[in-house]
């Protein structure tokens, strides 16, 4: 059978900090200026799953599946909240940016696998802004390190 891709996106709006624990004051406000106040986006998220293709269904798993797993593991969690104190599965960053999240939402959903028939997560994009975005494929890939577009 053919091995086929789906990508499905969702959207959250949460506002976050960037501030590290390994620099200090002055560190922060040179590395991060104004992005180290509170202050918010409109976040997207695309994830990529990938397997072989059912005959039976058309479909390598159910999007209503993905899109399930996608609302209850991340948006539920993350939507309208501020990510740096509300969220209880990032409390354990040491801080919260799109190349973190992407890393903590891979952990989330990844969790689900067992549940889609075959089909593995490839890849978690998270959006930042329009013209920006980090990406996780996984510790096992080769090409696993985040990456910010």
């Amino acid at each position: 059978m053919p091995k086929v891709a789906l990508v499905h996106r969702v959207r959250f709006s949460a506002a976050h900090r960037l501030h590290s624990p390994h620099l200090d004051a002055q560190q922060n406000r040179e590395t991060y200026g104004p992005c180290g106040n509170i202050h918010g986006h409109n976040y997207l998220v695309e994830v990529r799953v990938a397997g072989e293709l059912d005959p039976r269904t058309g479909m390598i798993m159910n999007l209503v599946d993905l899109d399930s797993a996608m609302q209850e593991e991340l948006v539920q969690a993350v939507d309208h909240r501020l990510l740096n104190e509300d969220v209880p599965f990032l409390r354990s960053l040491d801080i919260i940016t799109a190349e973190t999240l992407a890393i903590a939402f891979w952990e989330r959903l990844v969790r689900r696998e067992p549940q889609w028939g075959g089909a593995r997560l490839t890849r978690v994009r998270v959006f930042e802004t329009e013209d920006s975005y980090a990406e996780y494929r996984g510790e096992d890939e080769s090409s696993s390190t985040p990456m910010l577009h």
